[in-house]
């Protein structure tokens, strides 16, 4: 199955964005990587349940199942 994307924007100071890339590079990873994982603990600290790929419907249902690893 094919999981389709969305686009977050943010806005950060640019020594903030400049420190975490760096960070990132030392840690081989992208600040997307980053941010997707700092997304999913977040939601997972909550108790908030979803699905990998955007399946609202699923999602909605909170005993329909388990948090994603996207």
């Amino acid at each position: 199955m094919e999981q389709k994307t969305a686009r977050l924007t943010i806005l950060i100071d640019p020594g903030k964005k400049k420190a975490l890339e760096t960070l990132c590079a030392q840690q081989d990873l992208t600040p997307s990587q980053l941010v997707r994982r700092l997304i999913r603990d977040y939601l997972a600290s909550h108790g908030v349940s979803f699905v990998p790929g955007g399946d609202e419907d699923a999602a909605a249902n909170p005993t329909s199942g388990a948090l994603g690893q996207g």
